[in-house]
């Protein structure tokens, strides 16, 4: 089952190097994940269209505020700086797939 994933980080930059190396790490596991960064500020055009919005942990205290501007039904997570300070895909892809269940 096809799962869409949104990252956000401030800018869109490191979010987007972040889910580059998560589309390898789930072609790798055999995932059919699609992945897409974005900036903050774009959420609200993708918010109903995601099944999880993974979050950048310098957004750490806005993460309630963001969590709010979703649909009930998406997860949303905050990424752990240990995996995405260093842009490590297979770690991200592991904690989502932890995430999803």
């Amino acid at each position: 089952m096809s799962k869409n994933i949104l990252l956000i980080c401030g800018s869109g930059a490191s979010s987007g190097f972040m889910a580059a190396n998560m589309r390898k790490a789930a072609k790798k596991s055999g995932l059919d994940y699609k992945i897409k960064a974005k900036s903050e500020a774009e959420l609200a055009d993708y918010a109903n269209d995601i099944d999880a919005l993974m979050v950048g942990p310098h957004l750490k205290a806005e993460f309630d505020a963001i969590k709010d501007r979703v649909p009930s039904n998406v997860k949303v997570i905050l990424m752990k700086p240990d995996y995405y300070s260093i842009l490590d895909g297979q770690g991200a892809i592991d904690h989502l797939k932890s995430e999803l269940g």
